[in-house]
Protein backbone atom coordinates (compact mmCIF):
# COMPACT_ATOMS: atom_id res chain seq x y z
CA UNK A 1 0.00 0.00 0.00
CA UNK A 2 2.79 2.41 0.95
CA UNK A 3 4.69 1.59 -2.24
CA UNK A 4 1.61 2.10 -4.38
CA UNK A 5 0.89 5.41 -2.68
CA UNK A 6 4.32 6.93 -3.18
CA UNK A 7 4.50 5.75 -6.80
CA UNK A 8 1.20 7.51 -7.49
CA UNK A 9 2.40 10.64 -5.69
CA UNK A 10 5.65 10.80 -7.63
CA UNK A 11 4.09 9.85 -10.96
CA UNK A 12 6.38 6.86 -11.51
CA UNK A 13 5.78 3.21 -12.29
CA UNK A 14 7.54 -0.07 -11.59
CA UNK A 15 8.44 -1.65 -14.93
CA UNK A 16 10.18 -4.76 -13.68
CA UNK A 17 11.62 -6.45 -10.65
CA UNK A 18 13.38 -9.35 -9.06
CA UNK A 19 11.68 -11.54 -6.51
CA UNK A 20 14.30 -11.81 -3.78
CA UNK A 21 11.89 -11.78 -0.86
CA UNK A 22 11.45 -15.54 -1.11
CA UNK A 23 15.18 -16.23 -0.79
CA UNK A 24 16.46 -17.98 2.30
CA UNK A 25 19.78 -19.19 3.69
CA UNK A 26 20.96 -21.37 6.54
CA UNK A 27 23.26 -19.89 9.19
CA UNK A 28 24.19 -22.78 11.43
CA UNK A 29 20.91 -24.43 12.36
CA UNK A 30 18.87 -21.29 11.78
CA UNK A 31 16.84 -20.56 8.66
CA UNK A 32 17.18 -16.89 7.76
CA UNK A 33 14.75 -15.46 5.24
CA UNK A 34 16.57 -12.73 3.36
CA UNK A 35 16.34 -9.94 2.57
CA UNK A 36 13.87 -8.38 4.97
CA UNK A 37 13.44 -5.20 3.00
CA UNK A 38 12.31 -3.94 -0.38
CA UNK A 39 14.84 -1.91 -2.35
CA UNK A 40 13.65 0.24 -5.25
CA UNK A 41 16.01 1.85 -7.72
CA UNK A 42 14.84 4.43 -10.22
CA UNK A 43 16.19 5.71 -13.48
CA UNK A 44 15.35 8.56 -15.81
CA UNK A 45 16.57 10.06 -19.07
CA UNK A 46 19.40 12.58 -18.78
CA UNK A 47 19.13 15.23 -21.52
CA UNK A 48 22.71 16.44 -21.03
CA UNK A 49 25.17 14.04 -19.45
CA UNK A 50 27.72 16.82 -19.05
CA UNK A 51 25.40 18.53 -16.56
CA UNK A 52 26.19 16.63 -13.38
CA UNK A 53 26.85 17.44 -9.74
CA UNK A 54 29.39 15.12 -8.13
CA UNK A 55 29.75 14.44 -4.37
CA UNK A 56 33.15 16.08 -3.97
CA UNK A 57 33.56 19.47 -2.36
CA UNK A 58 35.38 21.93 -4.61
CA UNK A 59 36.34 24.36 -1.82
CA UNK A 60 35.76 27.98 -0.82
CA UNK A 61 32.00 27.62 -1.14
CA UNK A 62 28.90 27.40 1.04
CA UNK A 63 27.16 24.22 2.24
CA UNK A 64 23.38 23.95 2.15
CA UNK A 65 20.92 21.30 3.37
CA UNK A 66 17.55 20.52 1.86
CA UNK A 67 15.76 18.84 4.77
CA UNK A 68 13.12 16.42 3.46
CA UNK A 69 12.50 15.16 6.98
CA UNK A 70 10.83 18.46 7.96
CA UNK A 71 12.94 18.81 11.09
CA UNK A 72 12.54 15.22 12.19
CA UNK A 73 15.66 13.20 12.98
CA UNK A 74 14.41 9.67 13.52
CA UNK A 75 17.12 7.09 14.28
CA UNK A 76 15.22 3.83 13.90
CA UNK A 77 17.03 1.39 11.60
CA UNK A 78 20.02 3.70 11.29
CA UNK A 79 23.66 2.72 11.02
CA UNK A 80 24.17 4.34 14.43
CA UNK A 81 21.53 2.12 16.02
CA UNK A 82 23.09 -0.93 14.42
CA UNK A 83 26.49 0.00 15.86
CA UNK A 84 24.97 -0.17 19.35
CA UNK A 85 23.13 -3.42 18.66
CA UNK A 86 19.78 -1.65 18.58
CA UNK A 87 16.93 -1.32 16.12
CA UNK A 88 15.16 1.79 17.34
CA UNK A 89 11.49 2.71 17.25
CA UNK A 90 10.77 5.26 14.53
CA UNK A 91 12.58 4.92 11.19
CA UNK A 92 12.91 7.78 8.70
CA UNK A 93 10.08 8.06 6.20
CA UNK A 94 8.92 10.18 3.30
CA UNK A 95 6.07 11.97 5.03
CA UNK A 96 5.56 14.37 2.11
CA UNK A 97 6.14 12.76 -1.31
CA UNK A 98 5.26 15.99 -3.06
CA UNK A 99 8.10 17.76 -1.25
CA UNK A 100 10.51 15.06 -2.47
CA UNK A 101 9.26 15.59 -6.02
CA UNK A 102 9.62 19.39 -5.80
CA UNK A 103 13.09 19.08 -4.29
CA UNK A 104 14.20 16.78 -7.10
CA UNK A 105 12.92 19.23 -9.71
CA UNK A 106 14.57 22.14 -7.91
CA UNK A 107 17.94 20.38 -7.84
CA UNK A 108 17.64 19.62 -11.55
CA UNK A 109 17.18 23.32 -12.22
CA UNK A 110 20.15 24.19 -9.99
CA UNK A 111 22.32 21.76 -11.94
CA UNK A 112 21.02 23.03 -15.27
CA UNK A 113 21.92 26.61 -14.28
CA UNK A 114 25.37 25.57 -12.93
CA UNK A 115 24.47 26.94 -9.52
CA UNK A 116 25.75 24.04 -7.39
CA UNK A 117 29.25 22.62 -7.43
CA UNK A 118 28.71 19.44 -5.37
CA UNK A 119 25.78 17.29 -4.27
CA UNK A 120 25.22 14.27 -2.00
CA UNK A 121 22.49 12.33 -0.21
CA UNK A 122 22.03 12.41 3.58
CA UNK A 123 20.01 9.20 3.87
CA UNK A 124 22.88 6.69 3.80
CA UNK A 125 24.83 7.22 7.01
CA UNK A 126 23.48 10.59 8.03
CA UNK A 127 24.68 14.17 7.80
CA UNK A 128 28.13 13.58 9.28
CA UNK A 129 28.84 10.63 6.97
CA UNK A 130 27.74 12.51 3.85
CA UNK A 131 29.77 15.61 4.72
CA UNK A 132 32.82 13.49 5.57
CA UNK A 133 32.55 11.65 2.24
CA UNK A 134 32.34 14.94 0.35
CA UNK A 135 35.45 16.17 2.15
CA UNK A 136 37.31 12.93 1.36
CA UNK A 137 36.26 12.92 -2.29
CA UNK A 138 37.33 16.52 -2.80
CA UNK A 139 40.33 16.43 -0.43
CA UNK A 140 38.81 19.56 1.01
CA UNK A 141 37.98 20.81 4.50
CA UNK A 142 34.59 21.97 5.78
CA UNK A 143 33.14 23.80 8.76
CA UNK A 144 29.61 22.76 9.72
CA UNK A 145 27.29 24.48 12.21
CA UNK A 146 24.34 22.56 13.70
CA UNK A 147 22.84 25.45 15.69
CA UNK A 148 21.22 24.33 18.96
CA UNK A 149 19.90 21.03 17.64
CA UNK A 150 20.38 17.73 19.43
CA UNK A 151 23.85 16.64 18.31
CA UNK A 152 23.53 12.86 17.85
CA UNK A 153 20.16 12.78 16.01
CA UNK A 154 21.17 15.70 13.81
CA UNK A 155 24.43 14.12 12.73
CA UNK A 156 23.39 10.47 12.46
CA UNK A 157 19.73 10.46 11.44
CA UNK A 158 19.30 9.03 7.95
CA UNK A 159 16.25 11.09 7.05
CA UNK A 160 15.93 11.93 3.38
CA UNK A 161 17.86 15.08 2.61
CA UNK A 162 20.10 16.70 0.04
CA UNK A 163 23.44 18.33 0.77
CA UNK A 164 24.92 20.73 -1.75
CA UNK A 165 27.82 23.10 -2.16
CA UNK A 166 27.65 26.31 -4.16
CA UNK A 167 29.87 29.29 -4.78
CA UNK A 168 29.40 32.12 -2.31
CA UNK A 169 28.32 34.40 -5.13
CA UNK A 170 25.60 31.89 -6.13
CA UNK A 171 23.88 31.50 -2.74
CA UNK A 172 21.11 34.05 -3.34
CA UNK A 173 20.35 32.57 -6.75
CA UNK A 174 20.19 29.08 -5.24
CA UNK A 175 17.78 30.27 -2.54
CA UNK A 176 15.58 31.93 -5.15
CA UNK A 177 15.23 28.64 -7.06
CA UNK A 178 14.48 26.64 -3.91
CA UNK A 179 11.90 29.14 -2.69
CA UNK A 180 10.27 29.03 -6.11
CA UNK A 181 9.67 25.30 -5.66
CA UNK A 182 8.64 25.67 -2.03
CA UNK A 183 11.63 23.68 -0.80
CA UNK A 184 13.04 24.38 2.70
CA UNK A 185 16.80 24.82 2.98
CA UNK A 186 19.43 25.85 5.47
CA UNK A 187 22.91 27.33 5.28
CA UNK A 188 24.99 24.77 7.18
CA UNK A 189 28.55 25.96 6.76
CA UNK A 190 31.36 26.45 4.30
CA UNK A 191 34.19 24.59 2.59
CA UNK A 192 37.88 25.39 2.65
CA UNK A 193 40.39 23.85 0.26
CA UNK A 194 43.42 25.06 2.21
CA UNK A 195 42.34 23.92 5.68
CA UNK A 196 41.80 20.20 5.19
CA UNK A 197 39.76 19.53 8.30
CA UNK A 198 36.11 18.78 9.08
CA UNK A 199 34.98 20.84 12.05
CA UNK A 200 31.46 20.77 13.48
CA UNK A 201 30.32 23.46 15.92
CA UNK A 202 27.10 24.05 17.84
CA UNK A 203 25.41 27.14 19.22
CA UNK A 204 26.37 27.81 22.80
CA UNK A 205 28.97 25.06 22.80
CA UNK A 206 32.50 24.54 21.73
CA UNK A 207 33.51 22.36 18.79
CA UNK A 208 31.69 19.01 18.92
CA UNK A 209 33.80 17.30 16.26
CA UNK A 210 37.12 18.01 14.59
CA UNK A 211 39.24 15.74 12.45
CA UNK A 212 41.57 16.11 9.50
CA UNK A 213 40.46 14.89 6.10
CA UNK A 214 43.46 12.59 6.13
CA UNK A 215 42.20 10.91 9.34
CA UNK A 216 38.67 10.75 7.95
CA UNK A 217 39.92 8.96 4.86
CA UNK A 218 41.82 6.41 6.93
CA UNK A 219 38.78 5.77 9.13
CA UNK A 220 36.46 5.50 6.14
CA UNK A 221 38.76 2.95 4.46
CA UNK A 222 39.55 0.94 7.61
CA UNK A 223 36.75 -1.62 7.27
CA UNK A 224 37.53 -2.22 3.60
CA UNK A 225 41.19 -2.68 4.47
CA UNK A 226 40.39 -5.44 6.96
CA UNK A 227 38.19 -7.24 4.43
CA UNK A 228 40.83 -6.91 1.71
CA UNK A 229 43.43 -8.55 3.94
CA UNK A 230 41.34 -11.71 3.59
CA UNK A 231 41.05 -11.37 -0.20
CA UNK A 232 44.39 -10.12 -1.49
CA UNK A 233 48.12 -10.03 -0.82
CA UNK A 234 48.31 -8.53 2.72
CA UNK A 235 51.52 -6.72 1.84
CA UNK A 236 49.79 -4.87 -1.00
CA UNK A 237 46.74 -4.16 1.15
CA UNK A 238 49.00 -2.60 3.78
CA UNK A 239 50.66 -0.48 1.10
CA UNK A 240 47.28 0.79 -0.02
CA UNK A 241 46.28 1.53 3.55
CA UNK A 242 49.44 3.60 3.97
CA UNK A 243 48.63 5.48 0.77
CA UNK A 244 45.47 6.76 2.45
CA UNK A 245 47.73 8.81 4.72
CA UNK A 246 49.24 10.66 1.74
CA UNK A 247 47.79 14.14 1.52
CA UNK A 248 49.22 15.13 -1.86
CA UNK A 249 47.00 15.14 -4.95
CA UNK A 250 47.92 13.81 -8.37
CA UNK A 251 49.13 16.58 -10.66
CA UNK A 252 47.55 15.87 -14.04
CA UNK A 253 49.37 17.51 -16.94
CA UNK A 254 48.70 18.06 -20.63
CA UNK A 255 51.39 18.57 -23.26
CA UNK A 256 48.83 19.20 -26.02
CA UNK A 257 45.37 20.63 -26.60
CA UNK A 258 42.73 17.91 -27.18
CA UNK A 259 40.65 18.35 -30.34
CA UNK A 260 37.00 17.28 -30.52
CA UNK A 261 35.83 14.57 -32.89
CA UNK A 262 35.16 15.66 -36.47
CA UNK A 263 32.91 14.38 -39.25
CA UNK A 264 34.56 12.51 -42.11
CA UNK A 265 33.24 10.87 -45.23
CA UNK A 266 33.57 7.09 -45.17
CA UNK A 267 36.11 7.30 -48.00
CA UNK A 268 38.33 9.37 -45.72
CA UNK A 269 38.16 6.86 -42.88
CA UNK A 270 40.95 4.22 -42.98
CA UNK A 271 39.59 0.72 -42.37
CA UNK A 272 40.49 -0.91 -39.06
CA UNK A 273 39.72 -4.50 -38.07
CA UNK A 274 38.56 -4.93 -34.47
CA UNK A 275 39.30 -8.62 -33.87
CA UNK A 276 37.39 -10.28 -31.04
CA UNK A 277 37.33 -13.72 -29.52
CA UNK A 278 34.86 -15.62 -27.36
CA UNK A 279 34.71 -13.60 -24.13
CA UNK A 280 35.93 -10.27 -25.54
CA UNK A 281 33.87 -7.45 -24.02
CA UNK A 282 35.61 -4.24 -25.09
CA UNK A 283 35.06 -4.43 -28.84
CA UNK A 284 32.14 -2.02 -29.04
CA UNK A 285 33.80 0.59 -26.87
CA UNK A 286 36.89 0.24 -29.04
CA UNK A 287 34.86 0.59 -32.23
CA UNK A 288 33.26 3.76 -30.85
CA UNK A 289 36.66 5.24 -29.98
CA UNK A 290 38.08 4.38 -33.39
CA UNK A 291 35.08 5.86 -35.19
CA UNK A 292 35.25 9.05 -33.10
CA UNK A 293 38.92 9.30 -34.06
CA UNK A 294 38.04 9.28 -37.76
CA UNK A 295 38.59 5.60 -38.57
CA UNK A 296 36.28 2.98 -40.08
CA UNK A 297 36.07 0.05 -37.60
CA UNK A 298 35.04 -3.41 -38.82
CA UNK A 299 33.81 -6.13 -36.49
CA UNK A 300 35.90 -9.27 -37.11
CA UNK A 301 35.60 -12.44 -35.03
CA UNK A 302 38.34 -15.02 -34.75
CA UNK A 303 35.94 -17.53 -36.30
CA UNK A 304 35.86 -15.32 -39.41
CA UNK A 305 39.60 -15.91 -39.72
CA UNK A 306 39.68 -19.56 -38.65
CA UNK A 307 36.74 -20.62 -40.83
CA UNK A 308 38.03 -18.74 -43.86
CA UNK A 309 35.19 -16.23 -44.17
CA UNK A 310 37.93 -13.61 -44.24
CA UNK A 311 41.00 -14.71 -46.18
CA UNK A 312 43.04 -11.52 -46.27
CA UNK A 313 43.65 -8.36 -44.24
CA UNK A 314 44.95 -6.42 -47.25
CA UNK A 315 42.13 -3.86 -47.14
CA UNK A 316 42.79 -2.93 -43.50
CA UNK A 317 45.27 -0.32 -42.30
CA UNK A 318 44.82 -1.11 -38.63
CA UNK A 319 44.35 -4.22 -36.53
CA UNK A 320 43.03 -3.88 -32.97
CA UNK A 321 42.79 -6.57 -30.30
CA UNK A 322 40.38 -5.21 -27.65
CA UNK A 323 40.07 -6.04 -23.98
CA UNK A 324 37.93 -8.63 -22.26
CA UNK A 325 38.33 -12.16 -21.00
CA UNK A 326 38.81 -14.49 -23.93
CA UNK A 327 37.59 -17.95 -22.96
CA UNK A 328 36.99 -16.50 -19.48
CA UNK A 329 40.76 -16.66 -18.90
CA UNK A 330 40.43 -20.34 -17.94
CA UNK A 331 43.58 -21.14 -19.93
CA UNK A 332 45.38 -18.10 -18.56
CA UNK A 333 44.96 -14.62 -19.96
CA UNK A 334 44.89 -14.65 -23.81
CA UNK A 335 46.39 -18.15 -24.08
CA UNK A 336 43.17 -19.55 -25.51
CA UNK A 337 42.97 -16.63 -27.93
CA UNK A 338 46.57 -17.11 -29.02
CA UNK A 339 46.05 -20.78 -29.88
CA UNK A 340 44.23 -20.34 -33.23
CA UNK A 341 46.89 -17.80 -34.26
CA UNK A 342 49.97 -19.71 -33.22
CA UNK A 343 48.86 -23.15 -34.37
CA UNK A 344 46.77 -22.39 -37.46
CA UNK A 345 49.29 -21.76 -40.28
CA UNK A 346 46.81 -19.90 -42.49
CA UNK A 347 45.71 -17.50 -39.73
CA UNK A 348 49.28 -17.04 -38.53
CA UNK A 349 50.49 -16.20 -42.04
CA UNK A 350 47.62 -13.75 -42.54
CA UNK A 351 48.52 -11.84 -39.37
CA UNK A 352 52.27 -12.03 -39.99
CA UNK A 353 51.75 -10.54 -43.45
CA UNK A 354 49.77 -7.70 -41.92
CA UNK A 355 52.46 -7.10 -39.29
CA UNK A 356 55.20 -6.97 -41.92
CA UNK A 357 53.54 -4.33 -44.10
CA UNK A 358 54.97 -0.88 -43.54
CA UNK A 359 51.57 0.85 -43.99
CA UNK A 360 49.80 -0.83 -41.06
CA UNK A 361 49.48 -0.35 -37.32
CA UNK A 362 48.21 -2.57 -34.54
CA UNK A 363 46.94 -1.95 -31.03
CA UNK A 364 46.34 -4.43 -28.22
CA UNK A 365 44.54 -3.32 -25.06
CA UNK A 366 44.40 -5.38 -21.84
CA UNK A 367 43.52 -8.89 -23.03
CA UNK A 368 44.69 -7.75 -26.46
CA UNK A 369 47.99 -6.65 -24.92
CA UNK A 370 48.38 -10.09 -23.35
CA UNK A 371 47.63 -11.63 -26.76
CA UNK A 372 50.31 -9.59 -28.53
CA UNK A 373 52.81 -10.85 -25.97
CA UNK A 374 51.60 -14.44 -26.44
CA UNK A 375 52.08 -14.31 -30.23
CA UNK A 376 55.44 -12.55 -29.95
CA UNK A 377 54.56 -9.25 -31.65
CA UNK A 378 56.19 -7.01 -29.07
CA UNK A 379 58.62 -5.51 -28.43
CA UNK A 380 59.91 -7.06 -31.68
CA UNK A 381 59.43 -10.34 -33.50
CA UNK A 382 61.90 -13.18 -33.33
CA UNK A 383 62.55 -13.28 -29.58
CA UNK A 384 62.89 -16.93 -28.44
CA UNK A 385 59.77 -18.14 -26.67
CA UNK A 386 61.56 -18.71 -23.37
CA UNK A 387 62.80 -15.09 -23.45
CA UNK A 388 59.58 -13.48 -24.68
CA UNK A 389 58.16 -10.82 -22.30
CA UNK A 390 54.77 -11.83 -20.95
CA UNK A 391 52.03 -10.73 -18.57
CA UNK A 392 51.56 -12.60 -15.30
CA UNK A 393 49.37 -12.33 -12.20
CA UNK A 394 49.23 -9.01 -10.38
CA UNK A 395 51.30 -8.79 -7.21
CA UNK A 396 48.13 -8.00 -5.30
CA UNK A 397 46.86 -11.49 -6.13
CA UNK A 398 43.51 -10.20 -7.35
CA UNK A 399 41.69 -8.55 -10.22
CA UNK A 400 42.35 -4.81 -10.25
CA UNK A 401 39.73 -2.38 -11.51
CA UNK A 402 40.92 1.16 -10.86
CA UNK A 403 41.28 4.66 -12.16
CA UNK A 404 45.07 4.82 -12.38
CA UNK A 405 47.49 7.58 -13.29
CA UNK A 406 49.97 7.14 -16.11
CA UNK A 407 52.58 9.30 -17.79
CA UNK A 408 53.21 9.30 -21.53
CA UNK A 409 56.94 8.95 -22.24
CA UNK A 410 58.91 9.78 -25.36
CA UNK A 411 58.79 6.74 -27.66
CA UNK A 412 58.51 5.78 -31.33
CA UNK A 413 54.77 4.99 -30.95
CA UNK A 414 52.78 6.54 -33.80
CA UNK A 415 49.56 6.36 -31.78
CA UNK A 416 51.02 8.49 -28.98
CA UNK A 417 52.61 11.20 -31.13
CA UNK A 418 52.44 14.62 -29.51
CA UNK A 419 51.32 13.22 -26.15
CA UNK A 420 54.70 12.75 -24.42
CA UNK A 421 54.97 14.64 -21.15
CA UNK A 422 51.27 14.29 -20.31
CA UNK A 423 50.12 12.80 -17.00
CA UNK A 424 46.62 11.39 -17.38
CA UNK A 425 44.04 9.29 -15.60
CA UNK A 426 43.03 6.03 -17.25
CA UNK A 427 40.93 2.95 -16.49
CA UNK A 428 42.58 -0.38 -15.71
CA UNK A 429 40.81 -3.73 -15.30
CA UNK A 430 42.93 -6.88 -15.25
CA UNK A 431 44.12 -9.78 -13.16
CA UNK A 432 47.31 -10.54 -15.08
CA UNK A 433 48.98 -7.26 -15.95
CA UNK A 434 52.44 -7.55 -14.45
CA UNK A 435 55.16 -7.51 -17.09
CA UNK A 436 57.70 -10.29 -16.69
CA UNK A 437 61.03 -10.39 -18.52
CA UNK A 438 62.59 -13.87 -18.47
CA UNK A 439 65.66 -12.42 -20.21
CA UNK A 440 66.95 -9.18 -18.58
CA UNK A 441 68.84 -8.36 -21.78
CA UNK A 442 65.51 -7.86 -23.55
CA UNK A 443 64.47 -5.35 -20.87
CA UNK A 444 67.84 -3.57 -21.25
CA UNK A 445 67.31 -3.25 -25.00
CA UNK A 446 63.78 -1.93 -24.45
CA UNK A 447 65.16 0.81 -22.19
CA UNK A 448 67.91 1.63 -24.65
CA UNK A 449 65.49 2.01 -27.57
CA UNK A 450 62.80 3.80 -25.50
CA UNK A 451 60.11 1.26 -26.28
CA UNK A 452 58.12 1.92 -23.08
CA UNK A 453 55.59 4.64 -23.96
CA UNK A 454 53.48 4.53 -20.77
CA UNK A 455 54.32 4.17 -17.07
CA UNK A 456 52.31 4.23 -13.87
CA UNK A 457 53.22 7.20 -11.66
CA UNK A 458 52.77 8.11 -8.01
CA UNK A 459 51.40 11.36 -6.57
CA UNK A 460 54.78 13.00 -7.19
CA UNK A 461 54.62 12.12 -10.88
CA UNK A 462 57.44 9.56 -10.71
CA UNK A 463 57.36 6.14 -12.37
CA UNK A 464 56.60 3.66 -9.62
CA UNK A 465 56.23 0.03 -8.63
CA UNK A 466 54.40 1.01 -5.44
CA UNK A 467 50.86 -0.25 -4.92
CA UNK A 468 48.16 0.96 -5.50
CA UNK A 469 49.61 3.56 -7.91
CA UNK A 470 51.01 0.66 -9.89
CA UNK A 471 48.10 -1.81 -9.71
CA UNK A 472 49.99 -4.88 -10.92
CA UNK A 473 53.63 -4.44 -9.85
CA UNK A 474 55.20 -4.19 -13.32
CA UNK A 475 58.89 -3.24 -13.13
CA UNK A 476 59.64 0.48 -13.19
CA UNK A 477 55.95 1.22 -13.68
CA UNK A 478 55.94 -0.10 -17.27
CA UNK A 479 52.44 -0.65 -18.63
CA UNK A 480 52.91 -0.59 -22.41
CA UNK A 481 55.39 -1.65 -25.07
CA UNK A 482 55.76 -0.50 -28.66
CA UNK A 483 57.72 -1.78 -31.65
CA UNK A 484 60.94 -0.18 -32.85
CA UNK A 485 59.18 1.49 -35.79
CA UNK A 486 56.33 2.62 -33.54
CA UNK A 487 53.60 0.98 -35.61
CA UNK A 488 52.61 -1.61 -33.03
CA UNK A 489 51.49 -0.81 -29.49
CA UNK A 490 50.32 -3.03 -26.63
CA UNK A 491 49.06 -1.53 -23.38
CA UNK A 492 47.26 -2.82 -20.30
CA UNK A 493 45.17 0.32 -19.49
CA UNK A 494 41.97 1.08 -21.42
CA UNK A 495 42.06 4.35 -23.44
CA UNK A 496 38.82 3.37 -25.18
CA UNK A 497 37.02 3.55 -21.84
CA UNK A 498 37.89 7.20 -21.34
CA UNK A 499 38.00 8.69 -24.85
CA UNK A 500 34.97 10.83 -23.90
CA UNK A 501 35.11 13.42 -21.12
CA UNK A 502 32.07 12.10 -19.30
CA UNK A 503 33.74 8.69 -18.96
CA UNK A 504 36.33 10.14 -16.59
CA UNK A 505 35.35 9.47 -12.95
CA UNK A 506 37.75 12.22 -11.95
CA UNK A 507 39.02 15.19 -13.92
CA UNK A 508 40.77 18.27 -12.52
CA UNK A 509 38.61 21.38 -12.37
CA UNK A 510 41.11 23.14 -14.63
CA UNK A 511 40.27 20.65 -17.39
CA UNK A 512 36.49 21.08 -17.24
CA UNK A 513 36.68 23.48 -20.17
CA UNK A 514 38.43 21.03 -22.49
CA UNK A 515 36.63 20.38 -25.75
CA UNK A 516 37.51 16.68 -25.72
CA UNK A 517 39.07 13.92 -23.65
CA UNK A 518 42.88 13.78 -24.01
CA UNK A 519 42.68 10.07 -24.92
CA UNK A 520 40.76 10.82 -28.11
CA UNK A 521 44.03 12.08 -29.59
CA UNK A 522 45.40 8.55 -29.60
CA UNK A 523 42.74 7.46 -32.10
CA UNK A 524 43.01 10.68 -34.08
CA UNK A 525 46.74 10.00 -34.32
CA UNK A 526 45.96 6.62 -35.88
CA UNK A 527 43.93 8.28 -38.64
CA UNK A 528 46.54 10.96 -39.24
CA UNK A 529 49.30 8.38 -39.52
CA UNK A 530 47.28 6.27 -41.95
CA UNK A 531 46.66 9.27 -44.19
CA UNK A 532 50.08 10.93 -43.94
CA UNK A 533 52.46 8.25 -42.66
Amino acid sequence: VALRGICLSLGIAIDGGKDSLSMATMIGDDLVVSPGELVIMGYAPVPDITKVATPDFKGDGLIGLIDLGNGKNRLGGSSLAQMFGQIGNDPPDIDDPDLLKRAFEAVQELIEKDLITAYHDRSDGGLITAIAEMCIAGNCGARLHIFDWSTIPTLFSEEAGMIFECKRSSWNAVMEVLRGFGVPSLLMGNTNREQKELQITKSGASCVFSQSVLQLRQSWEATSTELEKLQANPEMVQAESESHAVEAEVDYRLSFTPRPAASYAKSRRPKVAVVREEGTNGDREMAAALYSGGLDPWDISMSDLVDGRLTTLETFRGLVFPGGFSYADVFGSAKGWAGPIRFNPRVRDMLDSFYARDDTFSLGVCNGCQLMAQIGWLPWKGIPEDAQPRLVHNKSGRFESRWATIQVLQSPSVLLRGMAGSTLGIQVAHGEGRLLFPDPHVADEIRKQQLVPLVYVDVDGNATEAYPYNPNGSPEGWTALCSRDGRHLAMMPHPERCFLKWQWPYMPEKWRGLNASPWLKMFQNARSWCLKG
